[in-house]
């Protein structure tokens, strides 16, 4: 339901659309039982010719129903809520898969920087491709992410994958995602983080295995690429 209004593009975004379908409904459901009572009861007692109102203490046992049983009710399908979040958090939040390679996500006023390993497959290495406010992935691959600011609080956002950690100065916060499809998305910040905050948007770019490989060749730093030369020797094998 929730994904015929933003696309659901990671593996992990299905089962938050579930939890927060399962909160409407629960909650919706004694939404609309509690109005259903409470108009039903303004009906009921309300003021007739000849009917003198009636003061009522709710100490007897069967008033204080109307409020222990729902009450009790409640706080059951709070416990069920707060199982099936948990449950979501841990997979999501706590249990990090195996990485097929990382990526570093550097928030700043006002932009996203996005480091992405070279061929290599390794950060910190000459072949990492820096870009700002575009990131790019390839489908069906595990990606950790390293997240940072370098100023104030900023929030990294994306959400066709149901992806919101807030990005914290000083801290190196690590997280993951899995694309199930191609295609360019948005890339939000969702921290108010000064003026030029709602000029802050990027994008993500998720594409198959043969695109992602041309885009990296592509884009790796030519003086990564160059090999480095050998002086040429003579017969003897002296230079």
């Amino acid at each position: 339901m929730i994904d015929q209004y933003v696309e659901s593009a990671s593996t992990f975004a299905g089962d938050i659309d579930g939890v927060i379908l399962w909160i409407l409904a629960i909650v919706g459901f004694w939404f609309l039982l509690a109005q259903a009572v409470f108009f039903g009861l303004i009906f009921k007692f309300m003021a007739k010719p000849g009917v003198k109102a009636q003061y009522i203490s709710g100490e007897k046992a069967h008033e204080k129903r109307w409020v222990a049983i729902p009450h009790y009710a409640t706080l059951v399908f709070d416990v069920i809520i707060v199982v099936m979040a948990v449950k979501v958090w841990h997979e999501v939040k706590i249990n990090l898969p195996k990485a097929d390679t990382t990526v570093r996500v550097i928030a700043q006023q006002w932009a996203w920087t996005f480091v992405h390993p070279g061929p290599d497959n390794v950060l910190d290495t000459p072949d990492d491709i820096s870009l700002v406010d575009e990131l790019h992935v390839e489908m069906n691959k595990t990606y950790h992410f390293e997240l940072t600011s370098r100023d104030v609080l900023h929030s990294f956002s994306v959400p066709v994958f149901r992806l919101k950690q807030d990005a914290i100065p000083g801290r190196i916060i690590k997280g993951w995602f899995k694309a199930t499809q191609t295609g360019q998305f948005d890339i939000q910040c969702t921290e108010i983080c000064g003026i030029g905050h709602a000029i802050m948007p990027a994008r993500i770019v998720i594409e198959t295995d043969s695109q992602h490989r041309l885009w990296n060749q592509a884009n790796t730093p030519k003086l990564a690429d160059a090999a480095p030369t050998t002086p040429p020797t003579s017969a003897g094998g002296m230079p």
